[in-house]
C-alpha cells in the first residue's frame, strides 16, 4: 500500500546511482528543452538515470502536448502579467508554474523494476515523491481516476482541477501533477509540486465560470497550504531528494549538465520549444 512505508525500497539498477541535478530557475522553453535533452542522453546510455529539480523564471503556463490552444486560456492576460507560454513534450492540461518545485525523472525502463508499464512506472516514481512529502509531515497517495476528459466543462483547461492516477493527492486534494512520455525504451516523467496554489492567478489566465476559484481550492492545494505553515522551495527539494533515496534505495550523486545536453537544449529552444509552430499547434521541428 502506498504511503505507509511498509513496502520497503523499490528495486533499481544496482550498478550505479542516479545523477542529481539542481538546475535553479529558467524560462519555460529552456526548462522543457533541458528535460528533453537530458531524456535523450539517458535513453542513449550517455548519462545515468537522472533526477532534476528546478523552477521557472518568469512564471509560465505550460500546455499539454496535445492540448488545443483555444479560448480556455487568456493569452492577453498571460502576456500582460509577463508570464511565459510553452508546450510540454508530455500530455495533460495547462499548468501555471509559479510558486513551485518542478521535478524531472529521466530513466531507462530497465532502471526501474516496474519500468515496463505506464502505471507501474508512475507508481514506482511516485513512491519517492510520497516519501519526500511524508518527511514534511504530509501524507499522500496516488489518484484513482484514469486520465481522460473532465466530466463537466468547468475548469476544463486546468491540470490541477482533476487528480488522475498519475498524480498525488492529500486529504482529497491534488498536490502533485505529473505527466510522462516514453520512447526508445526510456521514460521522461516530470511534474509540478506547488508550494502555494493561488487559484485567483490560475483562473486569471485560464478563466472559467464564477465560483471556479472555490471549486479549484476544494480540488487542489499547495504543500504549504495543506501543512498550514511556510515551506521553502529548498526545504521541499531536500525532502524530495531524501524521499527518492529512501523509497527507491538510491544513491543520488550531485552532478551537472554535460556539454552535449547543454548544446542540445539550446538547439531545442531554437527549433522547437521557443517556436510559435510548437507552442501554438504542437508541430514538431522540420527535419
Amino acid at each position: 500500500m502506498l504511503g505507509n512505508g511498509s513496502a520497503g525500497p523499490a528495486s533499481v539498477a544496482p550498478e550505479r546511482g542516479w545523477r542529481l541535478l539542481r538546475s535553479g530557475d529558467a524560462e519555460g522553453a529552456r526548462n522543457m528543452a533541458l528535460d528533453e535533452a537530458i531524456f535523450e542522453q539517458v535513453a542513449s546510455g550517455g548519462c545515468p538515470p537522472t533526477l532534476r529539480l528546478y523552477g521557472w523564471q518568469p512564471p509560465a503556463v505550460s500546455l499539454g502536448r496535445f492540448q488545443e490552444l483555444d479560448g480556455s486560456l487568456d493569452l492577453a492576460e498571460i502576456e500582460r502579467r509577463g508570464y511565459g507560454l510553452v508546450r510540454r513534450p508530455t500530455g495533460g492540461r495547462a499548468i501555471l508554474h509559479d510558486d513551485e518545485l518542478t521535478y524531472l525523472v529521466a530513466v531507462r525502463e530497465q532502471d526501474l523494476e516496474q519500468g515496463g508499464t505506464l502505471h507501474g512506472s508512475y507508481r514506482q516514481i511516485s513512491r519517492g515523491l510520497e516519501a519526500g512529502l511524508a518527511l514534511l509531515g504530509l501524507p499522500s497517495a496516488m489518484g484513482t481516476e484514469r486520465v481522460g476528459p473532465v466530466a463537466d466543462r468547468s475548469l476544463a483547461a486546468v491540470c490541477f482541477a482533476k487528480a488522475a492516477r498519475c498524480d498525488l493527492t492529500s486529504a482529497g486534494r491534488k498536490v502533485v501533477g505529473s505527466a510522462q512520455m516514453r520512447a526508445k525504451g526510456a521514460i521522461l516523467q516530470h511534474g509540478s509540486i506547488p508550494l502555494h496554489l493561488r487559484s485567483e492567478d490560475v483562473l486569471a489566465v485560464m478563466p472559467g465560470p464564477a465560483g471556479d476559484a472555490g471549486l479549484l481550492r476544494r480540488r487542489a492545494a499547495g504543500i504549504a497550504d495543506v501543512l498550514g505553515r511556510d515551506v521553502s522551495r529548498e526545504e521541499l527539494a531536500e525532502a524530495v531528494i531524501a524521499g527518492f533515496a529512501q523509497a527507491l534505495g538510491l544513491s543520488l550523486v550531485p552532478g551537472s549538465l554535460t556539454p552535449t545536453e547543454d548544446q542540445r537544449a539550446s538547439e531545442l529552444v531554437a527549433t522547437k520549444y521557443g517556436t510559435p509552430a510548437w507552442t501554438q499547434d504542437g508541430l514538431p521541428p522540420s527535419p
